[in-house]
């Protein structure tokens, strides 16, 4: 979920406005995670998903 539709408990508005200490901290917290999951590309996920499967059908194979 993203900051801009959460609503602050503590002051009752939008927490992307930040108007208090709660939802300047909530917002900081979100943008950090927000700048994780921005850096990765998708193309690299479905990479690693091929790399994942293909390794685990040549354990799958070995095993049998």
């Amino acid at each position: 979920m993203t900051y801009d539709r959460l609503v602050c408990a503590n002051c009752a508005a939008p927490v992307s406005e930040g108007r208090c200490p709660v939802c300047r901290a909530n917002r900081e917290r979100m943008q950090q995670q927000d700048n994780f999951f921005a850096g990765l590309n998708p193309m690299a996920l479905i990479a690693l998903l091929a790399v994942l499967v293909a390794a685990l059908a040549l354990l799958a194979h070995q095993t049998a």
